[in-house]
Formats: structure tokens, C-alpha cells, sequence
């Protein structure tokens, strides 16, 4: 049972500092299997998928007619489904492809900006019993709208060397170009580096373990990547007028995930709380996943009784998780108050699942307090934005002595010879 507990201070920074947990034993074994596959190519990519899958498909590639054939064999209704959330998906990236631009701020002066495609993109997907479709369009989509060329993605093989029929057709619907059946830290560093069959890409996305996070963070620099993501996190914040089986389901969505995931609910209510408690108790007892949610609910859960809504919104505020309900008479007005958060679901009917797989918004959230300064994955994720300008004779003339005093006063002498030599007859 999770215990109910006053907000205090000391609560939130013992919560946050499990983001602060020593990876160094990982760390060190990612590092040596991007060393192999940088040196060993696609051998040392068998040799990782025989060692952490079991089996290393040849080749890797998947032929692209098994595509066609999941879209055609799958049951018709999930195929409805992932074409719904296919299409929400599209409508709400599409809104935001950044616009390029251009001005005159004189009649001697030209600026602008470019915005161009990131060419070649490695998805990532996780695999095996944790096959997410929902995943391949929260990440292929806005990378198509952005315009990518060449969308590749990587996903560990099944027991069979197989990929879930429900990924290929996923994959159909959303236009990826080709998948790869390889996963784990091995398979990003066959995108950061590329190998004899699997091409070198321009920037690696989407979810995976901590190895394939960890391995996505080493390789950054040598490949953009989207975030650096932590275990799954929900806050509700919730008073007398949420209903305790709905917020007990809720947070359960989300420690079901992982042993590492946090579910934390933060209510004015110690009847809600209380009833919150029970509730839980009575729905793990019947999952199939109850195991691995008594765990996460026991390890990384609360129950957090405050005096004020406002002292809420505080403890919101500091955990800055990955999915943020508001189940509150007034959302909208506490929506306004709140700063940091991933993604926001509003009201008693919009769990978090709505936000997983239809609504349209992106899935790929921030997580680990990050969402302090960071954002879900977008469309713009997936482009470049290049500023270009063009001055005059004369325009530069008029900012010269500007641009020398400035580049002298930082010791750049190069930097003002650039400029003065353009002019260095006439002033003469």
C-alpha cells in the first residue's frame, strides 16, 4: 500500500534526486559496444543481436513486400484505428512547420532564414514484448511532414527474427523507408556510424531501455539525437471532485510500464487520497502486469496531501513530469498556473492513454524534470533553420567602424581586417 503523506519540501528533493542515479556500470558497457560496432561492423552488429536477442537476422533488412503483407493480413479494426491516429497525428504536426523568411531592413540589406529537412533520420523502436505502433507514428509522422528523405527504422527482433506485424503496418501507413531488425545499444551505434547494410543517419529518435538512452546519449555530437528519456512519469493533480477509481486507473497507466516509473498524486482531499489508496490496492491486484506496478507504485509513488491548491501546483511545478493531469473543477484556470510539464491532460475524461495513442499530440515527452526546459517531440525536431544575409557597398560602409571597434575590443584582428580591407583605398 503507498502511504499517504503531507507535502513537504524534503519529499521532492529525495524524489528528484533519483534522477541523479549512477549509471556508470552501463555506461561503461554501451561505450564498448559502440566501440565494436565502429570497428566491427555489420559482424559485431550479429555478434550483440545473437548475444542480448538471442538471434541475428540475415540480413537485416526487412523486405519491404512484409509491409504491404501486415497491412493486408492485420485484423481491419486496428488497421482503422492506426489510420485515425495516423491522421490526428498529421493534422496537429502539420500546424507547426516553421515558416522561412525574408527582409529588407534597408534597401542595401537582404536577411533571411532557410528551413530545410534533416536528410537522413534513424528511428528507434523498441521490440519483442514491448511493440509499440503507436511509437512508430509519434515518430515517423513528423518526420515525413518535416520533409526527411530517407526515414530508416531500427527494431529488435522477435524470438523468430520477425518484427510484429502491427510495427510493419504501422510503419506502411506512416511512410518509413526501411527497418532494420536490430536493437539495443548495438543498433545505435549502427546508425551513428553505419555499418556494411545499415546507413550512417543525420539524427537518431524514439524510445528505448536504458541502454539504448544511454547508448543515444554517447553518440550525440556524432548524430543529433531527440532526448535523452528516463523511466515514465505521471502527476495528477486532483480535488474532491475526481472520482478515486478513475485517478487510481490513471496513475496506474503509467507505473504499469516500468519498475522505475512514477505515478504521484497530489490532492487538497484526505477522503480522496484515502479512497485513491484503496482503489489502487484492489486494480493492481488483477493485472498482468501487477508485479512490475506494485513495484513502481511502492518505489517511485505517492500519495500527496497539501492544504492548498496552490501548494499543488508548486509540487507540480518542481517534479516537472513527463504527463500532468488536471482533474480539478476548474482546469483551465490551474492550466495557466502550471509551468513545467511535458504534456497536460484536462478534465475526468481525458486520461493519459487519449495523449498515447489518438489525440494528436506527440508521446515523445521530456521526462526526469526535464520538461523544465525541454519539449515533446515536433516536427520541428526533424528540420534545419539556416539564417543567410546579404549587405550592400554601402550598408556596410555605415557599420564598419562598428563592427571594428567591437572585433578589436574582443582581440579579433581578423575579424576587422575582414571589414576595414573593403574600404582601406578610400580611406586612405
Amino acid at each position: 500500500m503507498i502511504p499517504i503523506i503531507k507535502q513537504n519540501k524534503d519529499w521532492v528533493r529525495r524524489f528528484k534526486s533519483r534522477n541523479r542515479l549512477d549509471y556508470a556500470d552501463i555506461e561503461k558497457t554501451v561505450e564498448g559496444i559502440i566501440r565494436g560496432v565502429r570497428l566491427g561492423g555489420d559482424e559485431a552488429l550479429r555478434q550483440y543481436s545473437l548475444l542480448f536477442d538471442g538471434i541475428a537476422p540475415d540480413p537485416f533488412k526487412v523486405a519491404p513486400d512484409l509491409l504491404d503483407k501486415a497491412l493486408e493480413t492485420s485484423d481491419p479494426t486496428l488497421i482503422d484505428d492506426l489510420i485515425k491516429a495516423h491522421a490526428n497525428i498529421k493534422t496537429y504536426h502539420e500546424k507547426q512547420i516553421p515558416a522561412a523568411f525574408e527582409y529588407q531592413p534597408s534597401n542595401d540589406i537582404v536577411i533571411g532564414q532557410l528551413v530545410k529537412p534533416i536528410e537522413v533520420v534513424g528511428m528507434y523502436v523498441p521490440g519483442g514484448t514491448a511493440a509499440y505502433p503507436s511509437t512508430v507514428l509519434m515518430n515517423a509522422v513528423p518526420a515525413k511532414i518535416a520533409g526527411v528523405e530517407k526515414l530508416i527504422m531500427i527494431t529488435p527482433p522477435d524470438k523468430n527474427g520477425l518484427v510484429k506485424p502491427a510495427l510493419l503496418a504501422a510503419a506502411k501507413i506512416a511512410g518509413v523507408d526501411d527497418i532494420y531488425t536490430v536493437g539495443g545499444a548495438q543498433g545505435i551505434a549502427a546508425l551513428a556510424y553505419g555499418t556494411e547494410s545499415i546507413p550512417k543517419v543525420d539524427k537518431i529518435v524514439g524510445p528505448g531501455n536504458m541502454y539504448v538512452a544511454l547508448a543515444k546519449k554517447q553518440v550525440s555530437g556524432q548524430v543529433g539525437i531527440d532526448m535523452v528519456a528516463g523511466p515514465s512519469e505521471i502527476l495528477i493533480v486532483a480535488d474532491e471532485t475526481a472520482r478515486a477509481d478513475w485517478v487510481a486507473a490513471d496513475l496506474i497507466s503509467q507505473a504499469e510500464h516500468d519498475v522505475l516509473s512514477s505515478a504521484i498524486l497530489v490532492t487538497t482531499s484526505k477522503r480522496l487520497a484515502q479512497n485513491v489508496q484503496t482503489e489502487l490496492d484492489k486494480q493492481v491486484a488483477v493485472l498482468p502486469r501487477a508485479s512490475i506496478t506494485r513495484t513502481a507504485l511502492q518505489t517511485h509513488g505517492a500519495l500527496i496531501l497539501t492544504d492548498t491548491l496552490e501548494e499543488a501546483i508548486e509540487i507540480a511545478d518542481a517534479v516537472a513530469p513527463e504527463h500532468l493531469e488536471l482533474m480539478v473543477e476548474n482546469p483551465f484556470d490551474v492550466l495557466q498556473r502550471i509551468k513545467h510539464a511535458g504534456a497536460v491532460f484536462i478534465g475526468p475524461y481525458t486520461p493519459e492513454p487519449v495523449g498515447d495513442y489518438m489525440a494528436g499530440p506527440n508521446h515523445t515527452l521530456p521526462t526526469s524534470g526535464t520538461a523544465r526546459f525541454s519539449s515533446a517531440l515536433s516536427t520541428t525536431d526533424f528540420i534545419k533553420k539556416t539564417s543567410y544575409v546579404q549587405y550592400g557597398r554601402q550598408a556596410l560602409y555605415e557599420v564598419k567602424n562598428s563592427i571594428i571597434r567591437l572585433a578589436e575590443e574582443e582581440g579579433l584582428v581578423g575579424h576587422a581586417k575582414a571589414v576595414s580591407i573593403r574600404f582601406d583605398k578610400e580611406d586612405a
